[in-house]
């Protein structure tokens, strides 16, 4: 039973069942006879204790009831990678392939992608030489085979997608991509492995690698750096659900990384985030333009089952700096070339975020590149956190969905339009587009909702008597930003709102007639909802115009006609979007 047991079965990956585990114990369990496997298995409730049997304990496991013994001869210990990959396209004396081939797609991040014509390429790669793109998820691969074999029989893979197999060591991984000297995009997820805890010497395995997926392997940040040595082409890097909850800053590592997916872990410090803006010093390096070669290169990545950007190319990604010293704010004489474009942090309970690098209405130095956040899934109730994001110099999509801020007002409409409001320079909230009219109306809408209290604070329309309390700028950030664009909110501009009646959803309109200069102004409220054409029916009966002569034109001190009369024309109502509320405030 012995000769069924690899000489290094401890810490091996095995499958049983269709169920995945450890084995952290081989040997003898008194009374029984032979030899057993002690298995933590990946799901707990597949397991009957904790590694002990008759009160002695043979092994431990994370979870109470995640251990149990099973015999070797039960346990599959997986096959070396040219095996695997000879069976799954059908070259290893089964023409036929695998009975599920036309229906396997494959999956990295959160995306997947099918395998589209994947016939017709099997006949043009029967050749294993010719391979570029390998996927072998799910066959149970767990080392890499005879030495040289992988470089001797298919030397041209590019992309290998390897997830949930048996892997149980970094060092494995290396041995296979060290054979492969094109080797460009890595799945590696769900694979519990073990990485190193110290220094590699360098291999040179990785230099051309640009997109690695670790999520669910187990791997902790202090992991990363130290294998990252060996990545210094990298641009993409997923690390979700990894239960990763402290970082280190990254010192001559991480210097090309555009992508950063940290997503499903537990990063409950906002603050940590800090450590990967400012990353350590280097020596200055010289700049060069990736867009040609990584167009090419992400179009690969997305055939391969890696999420994108829409509509535009990866290479706009990743941890960003800046020619200054954060620490001191002085300029310091090195030039930071990590610049981070895209940073998921969904479902990580963080509750926070802060730049205190700078004050508020200021940009900060950190992570001065990055275009997208995606906070959705968190704890984020204040809107402080909210001001603290209109500090990214680059900020311009946003996903916060699924936090408590979300829910603080009834209408999310209104949550929605205050974001807006809030970072100037934003134009996707929770992957919705922001145009200029629903921008401008979220803006003029913020100017008149917080009016009131900026006068309180001390704000004031004369511009040399404007003086508003730190207090009110430091929750407002932008509100004088917006004055100065829009000019100070106006006196019938600061009322109160009131609660929700049918009265004050009424429109106070003057209605004059140029025209025939007898006539006096009407004084009209209307409700807000009301259709130009009953605004027609309405004018006839007060003036007998008939509707076919009627020429409408709209007067305001802040929004021109062209801006606002013609979007009323174009939907047929008064108020129809935000962009039109400022004819609430007009009497």
């Amino acid at each position: 039973m012995t000769s069924n047991i690899p000489p290094d079965a401890v810490g091996r990956r095995i499958l049983f069942n269709g169920e995945y585990g450890t084995v952290l114990y081989v040997g003898s369990v008194p009374p029984t006879a032979g030899i057993w496997l002690g298995v933590e298995w990946d799901n707990h409730q597949r397991g009957k204790h904790n590694g002990t049997h008759e009160g002695i304990q043979y092994f431990k496991c994370r979870n109470p009831t995640g251990g149990s013994f099973i015999r070797p001869n039960k346990a599959n210990f997986g096959v070396d990678f040219l095996s695997a990959v000879k069976k799954q396209y059908g070259l290893n004396g089964d023409e036929h392939g695998t009975e599920n081939e036309k229906d396997m797609s494959l999956v990295i991040g959160r995306r997947t992608v099918e395998r589209v014509g994947f016939d017709s390429i099997k006949e043009r790669q029967k050749q294993l030489n010719t391979l570029n793109d390998v996927s072998v998820d799910e066959c149970a691969v767990s080392f890499a085979g005879p030495e040289e074999e992988i470089k001797k029989t298919c030397p041209n893979i590019r992309r290998i997608s390897l997830s949930k197999n048996l892997l149980s060591s970094w060092m494995e991984v290396i041995a296979i991509a060290c054979q492969l000297e094109n080797l460009e995009i890595v799945n590696l997820s769900q694979n519990k492995m073990k990485f190193p805890t110290t220094s590699l010497p360098a291999s040179g395995a990785f230099y051309k690698l640009r997109v690695l997926a670790l999520n669910q392997t187990g791997v902790t940040w202090a992991e990363v750096l130290l294998c990252a040595t060996e990545w210094p082409a990298l641009e993409e890097l997923y690390l979700a659900s990894n239960e990763i909850s402290v970082l280190q800053r990254p010192i001559d590592v991480l210097q090309t990384l555009k992508w950063l997916d940290l997503s499903d872990n537990q990063l409950t410090d906002g603050n940590q985030l800090q450590l990967i803006a400012n990353l350590s010093r280097g020596q200055e390096s010289p700049c060069f333009d990736m867009q040609d070669h990584s167009e090419n290169l992400f179009e690969q990545a997305r055939g391969c089952g890696l999420p994108g950007p829409s509509g535009r190319s990866h290479s706009n990604i990743a941890l960003g700096y800046s020619e200054m010293d954060l620490s001191s704010g002085h300029p310091c004489h090195w030039r930071f070339y990590l610049s981070l474009e895209r940073l998921i942090l969904s479902n990580n309970g963080i509750s926070s975020i802060c730049f205190p690098d700078v004050g508020f209405g200021r940009k900060t130095r950190m992570f001065p590149s990055l275009t997208h956040l995606g906070v959705n899934g968190n704890r984020i109730s204040e809107w402080s956190v909210i001001n603290e994001l209109d500090k990214l110099q680059s900020l311009q999509s946003l996903d916060c969905r699924n936090n408590p801020l979300m829910d603080t007002d009834k209408n999310t409409e209104t949550v929605k339009q205050l974001i807006i409001a809030k970072i100037g320079q934003l134009k996707f909230l929770n992957k919705s587009q922001i145009f200029p009219e629903e921008r401008k109306g979220a803006e003029l809408d913020y100017r008149k909702k917080f009016g009131i209290d900026w006068i309180k604070a001390g704000g004031n329309q004369d511009p040399n008597k404007n003086r508003p309390s730190e207090e009110f700028l430091a929750a407002h950030p932008r509100f004088q930003l917006l004055c100065e664009k829009y000019g100070a909110p106006e006196d019938g501009e600061l009322k109160k709102e009131e609660p929700f009646s049918l009265k004050h959803q009424l429109l106070s309109l003057t209605i004059k007639c140029p025209d025939k200069p007898d006539q006096k102004p009407i004084e009209k409220k209307l409700p807000d909802s009301m259709t130009i054409q009953k605004v027609k029916g309405l004018l006839y009966r007060l003036l007998r115009i008939p509707g076919s002569e009627l020429k409408l034109s709209y007067e305001s001190s802040k929004v021109s006609l062209s801006s606002v009369m013609q979007q009323y024309m174009n939907s047929d109502l008064i108020q129809n979007n935000t962009s039109c509320h400022t004819a609430k405030s007009q009497h």
